[in-house]
């Protein structure tokens, strides 16, 4: 192939035949031979006269140039032109096999590799090559080569899988042992150094070419969140690593009613040049108890979500006290304080040392046990030892009980000295004591120490080389006041004071309560490791795809807990929630000790960009050039030879379209665009289509009473066969049977995103399933395809809010999330201004499940068609969803002039105006 810039021809000695254009000239001028001129005296009669028909003598220079040009484009056209032909060596006759490593990193952009591979198997099945396609994520076998379009039809099914390719080993094991000698490779990559990669590129290398095309999109991902210090750390990767960036962490969780929802909200900071950023959300114990999972926010990425399990939730305490109180001391007994410490934080429990056991606590806390028989104590260590904390308080008992100070009991810290001291009294040693502040090294570092917070009495520990490493909390002179040691894997806690205010104000304040808090969650996270959950059985609640979306896990087996303790997930085993008999272990495709590593390919092989320039065939359009001008040429001789008044009309008739299609589709356009028109999707349900109908009606009588918008009567859109760019606005109702478009309809609907037009969609169904609905489902396969930018749900500052009337919620018949693009990483609050400059233009989809369309639905006459609520609060509530449609319809046809307009102070002073 020739090439002279970006167009390149497949035959260009055929372009030789435009040195024949000055022959043709050269003809042209001497075809008719131009007359004899003679001298005749009577042609002096003819003067004065007009002859009707005239024709010229010469071509005139003009129409020369015409006919040149027609010529000139068939030459061309005959050529073969192609717009930007693949580069010299490209073209191969060689099977071709697409690689796609289709794992979790690959959801932030699938549809976009999809259309790479699908161009890359039309192109090969155009050549006469045949095609094949592997994920990396299946398990390995040998591909099967087919034509380019059933390759093609495959692909639009392949869904990427939410873990990382993980038998890299195996496939170019399959791969090299492939019957074809020669294979051409695309390898569309998800930009991560996977284990066993450079043999895979090995394998493919000794079958021939490999290229990689990989996407430019940045990666984020969300590290499991553990509870350290009384909060909950978070923590995120991103990939590449850039400047400074800012994301939201979504905290979701179970509200009262049993609804998932937002419980709160934490920003990550990414400094420049820092792939990891860390958090902590400071949440009280009921609210972080109800968490479900935490997720980035308009990241549509499994790895951009963790869930959570027992890690997290609340602790069994069990309380085993020294005695019964006496009576009419109820609300002094060192157990009333301890029960309204814990119950905010734990699951509490009481009763006999043998029952307690066998529930299997987290924490035992003793109050003043002084002695403990040999079957119990070593009932206990065994306990301890496994990974339980026990707590004991100090009391008369203990100061008193005569034990052995020469050898160290394994169910205390230190060795105690006999008898207490008294702080304050008349035999003290001294004025009342306040505490030290925490040492960086005890678990209590970080709180702020009450200074009205004294101690007047305690029980003292034996000095020893230990005791200082294990005390955790001492008064200001440096007496221990709590200490600890390890035992096996949990540990022994001693407080030198009793649980009540007998000996000190401690359990009278705040401070005693977060302390306990802490030691109460000292197990989390538990062992996870192997030895933690070996022998045990598992079964999936609910499981993750690759966009993280939860799922139901239908009829996947239980795994052993050893699999699950590998934390490594793969066809058979997901990322999800795992019950067992005792616990729940959250299975999540980022753990805490991944790290996201670029892809470094060597030099020797093309990388490439999602976005490549597609050859382009000319030809057609030349020829048609070539037959436009031969038209112009018929038209131009006609005129000059005075027959074309003769002919207009038969020419005008061919010219006519032919059938009624045509008609119809002008019809319809002058219908869509001869007044404003708010359209919805047709869904094939007559009931919900009526609705949709009914409800833009509702809304477009809203508009006109109040607004200068007078829309006409809304239109039925069909994707397959209408044009969607008359419409700056669709209502597009979800169900749960609706056919997927076309792939023709799914091009236009992109196009109509991508240029300027907006999509409501609407499941209808209040998102009370948390996107698990059969119309949740649906919408996530229908977008699935569709160029949608990140989205978060509608911020207190979007346009939105305030495009004519102020809203806070966008109810219709239901009341549930809005989602909308989310904003910009880099969107800033001017100073002195309420609102942040969000994106610049309109978002191209609004998603929600409130069927708005049945809030709007009146009849013919106005009246409202369905019931919204009850009573003078769901009329409220229908006012609120027309003036979220008024405001929608605004933001439509405005977009961000609303913002503008609130930043015009701004704006004029930034200019010096």
């Amino acid at each position: 192939m020739w090439t002279l810039g970006p167009i390149g021809f497949a035959s260009p000695l055929l372009l030789l035949g435009l040195v024949a254009l000055p022959l043709l000239w050269w003809l042209l001028r001497a075809v008719p031979p131009a007359p004899l001129r003679r001298r005749f005296p009577g042609v002096a009669l003819l003067i004065g006269l007009k002859d009707a028909d005239v024709e010229t003598d010469r071509t005139p220079l003009w129409l020369l140039l015409l006919r040149a040009a027609a010529v000139g484009a068939a030459i061309v056209a005959f050529a073969g032109p192609v717009l930007h032909p693949a580069p010299p060596g490209a073209a191969s006759d060689d099977p071709l096999l697409i690689v796609i490593d289709g794992g979790w990193a690959d959801a932030r952009d699938w549809p976009r590799r999809i259309a790479r591979a699908a161009d890359l198997a039309e192109a090969a099945g155009l050549a006469g090559r045949t095609v094949a396609v592997i994920r990396l994520t299946d398990r390995p076998e040998a591909p099967v080569f087919q034509t380019g379009d059933a390759m093609r039809a495959r692909l639009a099914g392949l869904r990427p899988q939410p873990w990382a390719p993980v038998a890299r080993a195996a496939w170019a094991e399959v791969l090299a042992a492939l019957a074809e000698p020669r294979i051409e490779s695309w390898w569309i990559s998800d930009g991560l150094a996977h284990p066993g990669r450079d043999r895979l590129l090995a394998a493919l290398e000794g079958k021939g070419k490999v290229t990689v095309v990989e996407t430019p999109r940045a990666l984020l991902a969300l590290k499991p969140a553990a509870f350290q210090d009384g909060a909950v750390r978070l923590s995120a990767l991103r990939l590449p690593v850039t400047g400074a960036e800012e994301i939201e962490v979504s905290a979701r969780g179970l509200d009262p009613v049993g609804i998932e929802r937002e419980l709160a909200r934490a920003t990550l900071a990414f400094a420049a040049g820092e792939a990891g950023a860390e958090t902590a959300l400071d949440l009280p114990p009921e609210l972080r108890n109800r968490l479900t999972r935490f997720e980035i926010a308009g990241q549509p990425s499994a790895a951009a979500v963790s869930l959570t399990d027992d890690s997290l939730k609340r602790p069994k305490v069990a309380l085993l006290a020294a005695a019964a109180p006496a009576e009419g001391m109820l609300l002094l007994s060192p157990e009333h304080y301890l029960r309204q410490a814990l119950a905010p934080m734990a699951d509490l429990m009481e009763g006999g040392l043998a029952d307690l056991m066998r529930a299997s606590p987290d924490v035992l806390v003793l109050t003043d046990v002084a002695r403990l028989s040999n079957a119990e104590s070593a009932e206990l260590a065994q306990w301890v030892g496994k990974g339980g904390i026990l707590i004991r308080f100090a009391g008369p008992r203990l100061a008193a009980a005569d034990t052995p100070r020469e050898i160290e009991d394994p169910l205390l810290p230190v060795r105690l000295r006999a008898g207490g001291r008294a702080l304050g009294g008349t035999m003290s040693w001294g004025d009342p004591r306040s505490l030290a502040p925490f040492a960086p090294e005890s678990p209590f570092f970080g709180l702020t120490v009450p200074a009205e917070v004294t101690v007047s009495e305690q029980v003292l520990a034996e000095p020893g080389p230990d005791l200082a490493a294990r005390s955790i909390a001492a008064l200001a002179d440096g007496t221990p006041l709590v200490t600890r040691k390890p035992l096996g894997d949990g540990q022994v806690v001693l407080f030198h004071v009793t649980a009540n205010a007998e000996w000190s104000t401690l359990p009278l304040s705040g401070l005693f309560v977060q302390m306990l808090e802490r030691l109460a969650t000292a197990t989390r996270p538990r062992d996870a490791t192997e030895r933690g959950l070996e022998g045990r059985s598992f079964t999936p609640e609910k499981v993750l795809d690759a966009f993280g979306v939860a799922q139901d896990p239908g009829a996947l087996p239980g795994v052993p807990g050893e699999r699950l303790a590998a934390g490594i997930p793969g066809p058979d085993l997901p990322p999800g929630l795992y019950a067992g008999e005792e616990r729940r272990v959250a299975l999540n495709v980022i753990g805490a000790e991944t790290r996201l590593e670029p892809a470094d390919w060597p030099a020797r092989i093309p990388v490439e960009g999602a976005r490549a320039s597609r050859e382009v065939p000319l030809k057609g359009a030349f020829l048609a050039a070539a037959l436009l001008l031969l038209l112009a040429d018929i038209l131009a001789a006609l005129r000059l030879s005075g027959r074309l008044s003769a002919l207009a009309p038969a020419v005008l008739i061919a010219l006519l379209p032919v059938g009624g299609a045509r008609a119809e589709d002008d019809a319809f356009a002058l219908a869509a665009t001869s007044e404003v028109r708010l359209a919805h999707v047709l869904t094939g349900d007559a009931r919900v289509d009526d609705t949709a109908a009914a409800g833009l009606r509702g809304l477009g009588m809203r508009l006109f009473e109040r607004t200068t918008v007078e829309p006409g009567a809304p239109m039925a859109v069909d994707l397959e066969r209408d044009d969607l760019a008359f419409f700056p606005f669709l209502y597009w109702p979800v169900t749960a049977d609706q056919p997927l478009p076309s792939v023709a309809a799914y091009r236009k609907l992109n196009d109509y995103l991508r240029t300027g037009g907006l999509i409501l969609f609407d499941t209808r169904d209040a998102d009370l399933a948390g996107g698990l609905s059969a119309e949740g489902k649906r919408l996530q396969l229908i977008a699935s395809a569709l160029d949608i930018p990140p989205l978060d749900t509608v911020p207190a500052d979007h346009v939105l809010t305030r495009t004519f009337y102020l809203l806070q919620d966008f109810p219709g018949r239901q009341t549930g999330a809005v989602w909308v693009e989310a904003a910009p990483p880099d969107a800033e609050q001017a100073e002195g201004m309420p609102f942040r400059n969000l994106n610049d233009g309109v978002t191209p989809v609004v998603i929600g499940g409130n069927d708005w369309a049945s809030a709007w639905a009146v009849d013919g006459q106005g009246i409202p068609l369905y019931p919204v609520g009850r009573g003078s609060g769901g009329e409220r509530q229908r006012e609120i969803a027309y003036r979220f449609g008024v405001n929608l319809i605004m933001y439509v046809l405005t977009g961000n002039y609303k913002s503008d307009q609130v930043h015009v102070p701004a704006l004029l002073e930034r200019l010096g105006q």
